[in-house]
């Protein structure tokens, strides 16, 4: 299908994008790689009236240091995400699980930012960034304020961003030395996660000195595992240590279901992924 008429903006800075967001009011659509936002405007499920591009706002782009924070400008690629030394140092989590979004031609073209603020449950992205304590740079008419990303994601494609607000950038702390991986079950190929596990170890002298552990589709929002974390510490972290903390990683879901699993498929699922997930971490 074609899309309904509507007008469009590609401002060149962020406050520029601000002003049109701010006289557009909810008539308006943010456009940062378009691979959520175009198929919906096709479809004719969505027909704003005008669409902000922020593809032409350099601040919003590349991945730098900034002291004990990792920056990563919300429309930075996944592909240059995913290919970053500075994010395989200081995020490898980030890294790997960016590796499992899509396909390379989403991958180029799709951004880190935008994905976070499409907010799919099923997205691979959000569970990495709140596991590792990430914060949300958010600008409006006001000025910018910072949110963590327990309170960025709302609800199903639902976040902290107002109408006339764009986020410019999320700042993680260094995870430099710590261990990681992102394992997702998908019923195909590049598909959706039908759940997905993010886990980052710091082990020391052959214990777990502190976890991070995020779950993905297992409820409106990502999840947060941190019964997993807590039976984590002081373990060595492998066999039935893993095993019994993979046992609490259901705890504080709310699992759906829907056509491509029950809500006790995605349960069993958590227990399993986040123990796949735990022991790869640990053998890294």
């Amino acid at each position: 299908m074609i899309p309904a008429e509507f007008e469009y903006v590609a401002p060149s800075t962020v406050e520029e994008a601000v002003r049109t967001l701010d006289r557009a009011g909810d008539d308006a659509k943010v456009l940062a790689g378009g691979q959520s936002l175009l198929p919906v405007l096709r479809m004719r499920m969505a027909d704003p009236g005008l669409v902000v591009d922020l593809g032409g706002i350099p601040e919003t782009k590349g991945v730098r240091e900034d002291g004990d924070a990792l920056v990563i400008g919300a429309m930075t690629s996944h592909h240059e995400v995913m290919r970053s030394d500075l994010v395989r140092q200081h995020a490898e989590l980030v890294a790997l699980a960016t590796r499992t979004v899509a396909d390379p031609q989403v991958r180029h073209r799709g951004t880190f930012g935008g994905s976070l603020a499409h907010a799919d449950p099923a997205g691979d992205l959000p569970a990495p960034v709140l596991a590792m304590d990430a914060e949300m740079v958010i600008a409006g008419p006001s000025g910018r304020r910072t949110v963590p990303a327990a309170e960025f994601f709302v609800d199903y494609f639902t976040t902290a961003l107002e109408s006339n607000e764009v986020l410019v950038e999320v700042r993680l702390p260094k995870y430099t030395g710590w261990r990681a991986h992102y394992e997702k079950f998908n019923r195909v190929a590049q598909a959706w996660s039908v759940v997905g596990v993010a886990a980052t170890l710091l082990v020391r002298d052959g214990t777990v000195a502190q976890a991070r552990v995020g779950l993905t589709n297992m409820g409106a929002t990502p999840v947060r595992a941190r019964g997993v974390e807590q039976a984590l510490l002081g373990s060595p972290p492998s066999g039935e240590a893993i095993r019994q903390a993979a046992a609490h990683a259901t705890e504080g879901t709310q699992a759906g279901s829907d056509a491509s699993a029950e809500a006790d498929y995605r349960e069993h699922l958590a227990e399993v992924l986040t123990g796949r997930a735990l022991a790869t971490a640990a053998g890294g």
